[in-house]
């Protein structure tokens, strides 16, 4: 991992540097084998010496010692029972990683790569960005070692019950409250609701956010992710004399992030040729027909390749990383963590890419971001980029805590507000420290500011 400190801002290991080296290193040691989280802090971790320069009440306070430890970690096992009668045991996770701006907020992701790192490095990004909405909402993150693909809906509900049973005990409307990451939609968080709901003895649906419309869920909420990201690329264009209008645009996944993300696209004008799933991705230069693609994943939900069955001018291939060595103008990686290495990186750039802004959380590796920083590519980092999903979470918390529902229409405008608000404030710290259009340093220090201001104001030091 490259050391926190090695940035273009400082050329010598000044106090600030040996500090940042410090708090990462002590981090490694009592966090071994968590190589996701080291990742997630060292990507902050660099960023933040301009800041700390500035304020060096931070690092008298002790802020970052405590931001990079969770205020909670619980870990539980879900035993659950398949259609044949056999149990199975899983394990669950949640992270209640800081609490300075609101209650926890975060998803929870069922996968089987799940496990202590992962969640810790998604807990952490979540913190940078809830504070970037603006949000009263603090960072958190969960989820399971399970596996919802195969399975039927009655083994899911009972999984998803057997981990709200516990899970139950460590949320509520102004403690924790969970929504959905990959492998949980609406369909799960409706199993987990009613079980909460069971155990309370009560209505109280700000517990949980992401729900079906006909008992508290907000409109929009399921585009909101895809929607906010090109919300945010059109701010991140305009400041290079660019519109999405027109442009060609490269999808990689193809779950709710990147489905939305390319309906927004094409409504704006834009042109997505390609688009993948975990096999591999298709492409058409004439542009990828969205109704075709809703229906195999959202529909039928089989592999992507079928796409070339109703549509034999696009071509399919096997593997996911080439999709990458497709010319296009929008680079938009919305699949999962570390998904765009160095070479891909290098591949966009040689193809005359003008921007990349993250769907998925940290699917650039650190290699491709310095990549397209130094090449003068217009960045959008995973925190502020996919931002909007968590900020229409905390709209759908406000409308449950009126108990009244907006329209659409309503929602959607708010979110493009958001996501406006959310850019300006990182190009602001970008400019303020002098390293004006780096997003990814100016998203980093503009939601630490947040926090940490949060942290010192309450004495939680």
């Amino acid at each position: 991992m490259t050391r926190p400190s090695n940035t273009d801002n400082s050329r010598e290991l000044t106090k600030e540097a040996r500090y940042l080296d410090e708090v990462y290193n002590t981090v490694v040691t009592r966090n071994p084998n968590e190589s996701e989280f080291h990742q997630a802090v060292a990507l902050i971790f660099k960023s933040l010496l301009p800041i700390l320069k500035k304020h060096p009440v931070y690092m008298e306070k002790g802020i970052l010692e405590q931001l990079v430890e969770p205020e909670r970690v619980i870990t539980f096992r879900v035993p659950w029972m398949d259609d044949y009668g056999k149990v199975h045991v899983n394990r669950g996770f949640r992270v209640q990683f800081n609490s300075a701006l609101g209650p926890y907020k975060g998803g929870l992701r069922f996968h089987p790569s799940v496990n202590v790192s992962i969640v810790k490095f998604l807990g952490l990004e979540q913190i940078i960005k809830n504070a970037l909405t603006g949000q009263p909402i603090g960072g958190g993150k969960g989820g399971a070692d399970f596996d919802p693909k195969g399975k039927s809906d009655n083994e899911i509900m009972r999984f998803c019950q057997s981990f709200m049973s516990e899970l139950a005990k460590h949320i509520g409307p102004d403690t924790d409250i969970p929504a959905g990451d990959i492998g949980v939609g609406a369909k799960e968080i409706g199993y987990m609701f009613g079980q909460y709901k069971k155990m309370r003895g009560s209505f109280e649906a700000g517990v949980l956010t992401g729900k079906g419309i006909g008992y508290g869920g907000s409109l929009a909420r399921k585009e909101a992710t895809g929607y906010g990201l090109i919300y945010f690329v059109q701010e991140m264009l305009k400041d290079i004399n660019l519109s999405i209008n027109g442009s060609t645009v490269a999808v990689s996944g193809s779950g709710n992030v990147a489905i939305y993300a390319m309906e927004k696209a094409i409504s704006l004008g834009a042109k997505v040729v390609a688009c993948s799933d975990s096999n591999g991705f298709i492409y058409d230069e004439n542009g990828l027909d969205l109704d075709t693609v809703k229906e195999i994943k959202e529909v039928n939900q089989d592999r992507i390749e079928t796409y070339i069955d109703k549509h034999p001018s696009a071509s399919y291939f096997e593997g996911c990383n080439g999709i990458w060595g497709i010319p296009c103008d929008v680079a938009l990686p919305c699949a999962t963590q570390n998904e765009l290495d160095e070479a891909s990186a290098k591949k966009l750039i040689e193809n005359g890419v003008k921007a990349v802004a993250e769907g998925a959380n940290m699917p650039s590796t650190p290699e491709a971001i310095e990549l397209f920083i130094g090449n003068n590519i217009s960045f959008g980092p995973a925190k502020a980029a996919n931002a909007g999903g968590v900020a229409v979470s905390s709209l759908e918390m406000s409308q449950n805590s009126m108990r009244m529902s907006w329209s659409f229409e309503e929602v959607d405008a708010k979110l493009q507000q958001i996501m406006k608000n959310t850019y300006d404030a990182c190009y602001a710290a970008s400019e303020e420290f002098d390293v004006t259009g780096n997003l990814e340093i100016g998203s980093n220090i503009a939601g630490f500011k947040r926090v940490a201001d949060a942290m010192v104001e309450q004495g939680l030091v």
